[in-house]
């Protein structure tokens, strides 16, 4: 069962609109968890960020929310009232623009009114009303085929926002844009938002993006994994804090990163200890960091080598967010990359600069059996996971091991789903290792004998 950790919610006057109390979400006959415990509360007048990694559950909430699908338990309330079936005071923004390719921009937008009982002269009203506030007047004519990403997205928010929802959700809407698009299109609906434009009382967008809520939300609920639960709520910065670089949105920009990397600690004390710093008072610690024990990112050994690769040709050394940009990779899977290659010791993280470690670079300059001997040894030191298999495998007399075996372990830990995850990256890392050998038909794991280690670390 997941940890939940709250602190002191900051005080809403609003009119709570939107509310979960309680939610959980398990699928399959063996309950394998989603969503653990969740309780929020969305009020009238603010804007509510859901931040978390992929794969977390946000968008499961999301959907429970809107009453797209039902709870296993717990219960969603509208205005207090219990929700049975969709809800008609909410309207989606998806990431997909899921634009009929064969109607206009502005039969697209109206489309969402056809079940209302107004009149086709009032529907093509709104709707034009709608474009026109988006930004999209000129275009009503228009096919999908002709517009642009962020057109298409904007028709997206026209066709949402024209049945004038109490609440509007947006599911990662800017993260199929090229970044210049998406900010640029992000500025506007926050304009929009604080000058009372959007036909909406409230907004919930779920993210993976840290910047991406920081600038947007009044309130920044962060999500943990496996199962999905809110590890902290935070309190935005004032709206003239927000778009400005200065030191309070660097501050809690970093205090969500530490947050968001390290999710085996405890979210209240990363908070704390990060409050403490900026005032310039050390806080008190009760040793060294944790270790991550036997939860490894989803990172393959491709993109891992690649990692450590590129960052050795480029002095060592490289900014989160500018090795997210150079690369081209979104935020969580960068993230996950710097947690494996920190796991390992190949990397150093300090204040969002990774380093490559003296480790690292040695990785890094290595030849191929070299490289593989390295990472044999700095595996079995580091990787627990991978160390109980190799044990397990050395007693055994036929040196096989049943992969069930090792997943109904890892089950007492995760679900099946994240069992089965796990169960797949120590594999493909131990194949690299030349550590073992795995049948996937069979379903046994065999040791590589040429490449057994004489003495295990203990």
């Amino acid at each position: 069962m997941a940890t939940i950790t709250t602190l002191p919610a900051p005080s809403h006057a609003g009119e709570v609109l939107l509310a979960a109390e309680d939610v959980k979400k398990y699928y399959g006959d063996d309950r394998s968890p989603v969503l653990e415990m969740v309780t929020v509360e969305l009020r009238d007048g603010e804007f509510v960020a859901l931040l978390g990694p992929s794969g977390s559950g946000k968008s499961t909430l999301l959907r429970i929310l809107a009453g797209l699908m039902p709870p296993s338990e717990g219960r969603v309330l509208v205005h207090g009232e219990p929700l049975h079936g969709p809800n008609a005071q909410v309207a989606i923004v998806f990431q997909s623009f899921a634009l009929f390719p064969w109607l206009t921009v502005l039969d697209n937008v109206e489309l969402g009114l056809l079940a209302t009982d107004l009149s086709p002269a009032e529907r093509r009203a709104r709707a034009e009303q709608a474009i026109d506030m988006i930004g999209l007047a000129g275009y009503e004519e228009a096919f999908p085929k002709e517009l642009s990403g962020g057109m298409k997205q904007r028709v997206g928010f026209a066709r949402a926002l024209v049945v004038h929802p109490e609440v509007l959700f947006m599911d990662e809407p800017f993260s199929a844009l090229d970044v210049l698009t998406g900010e640029n299109l992000r500025q506007e609906l926050l304009e929009l938002w604080a000058e009372h434009s959007i036909p909406t009382r409230a907004v919930l967008i779920v993210t993976h993006n840290i910047d991406e809520a920081v600038a947007l939300a009044d309130r920044i609920l962060v999500f943990g994994a496996n199962p999905g639960h809110i590890r902290v709520e935070l309190k935005g910065l004032p709206p003239a804090d927000r778009r400005a670089k200065n030191t309070a949105r660097a501050q809690l920009v970093e205090t969500i990163y530490q947050i968001m990397t390290n999710p085996e600690l405890d979210a209240a004390e990363l908070v704390q200890q990060r409050s403490m710093t900026a005032r310039g008072t050390e806080p008190k610690t009760g040793g060294s960091r944790a270790r991550r024990y036997q939860t490894l990112p989803d990172v393959s050994i491709d993109d891992l080598t690649g990692f450590v690769q590129y960052l050795a040709t480029v002095g060592g050394r490289g900014n989160v967010h500018e090795l997210s940009r150079d690369l081209q990779m979104r935020a969580d899977d960068l993230m996950a990359l710097v947690e494996a290659t920190d796991l390992l010791g190949l990397v150093d993280l300090q204040n969002r600069h990774v380093l490559l470690t003296p480790v690292g670079q040695r990785f890094a300059d290595a030849d191929l059996d070299a490289e593989k001997a390295l990472f044999r040894q700095i595996a079995l030191e580091q990787i627990s996971l991978l160390r109980y298999i190799v044990r397990e495998l050395e007693t055994s007399p036929t040196h096989t091991l049943e992969a069930e075996r090792v997943l109904d372990d890892l089950e007492h830990s995760f679900s099946s789903e994240e069992a089965r995850r796990q169960f797949e990256t120590v594999i493909d890392w131990g194949r690299y290792a030349e550590l073992l050998s795995y049948d996937d038909s069979s379903g046994e794991l065999r040791l590589d004998e040429e490449h057994r280690v004489p003495e295990l670390p203990t």
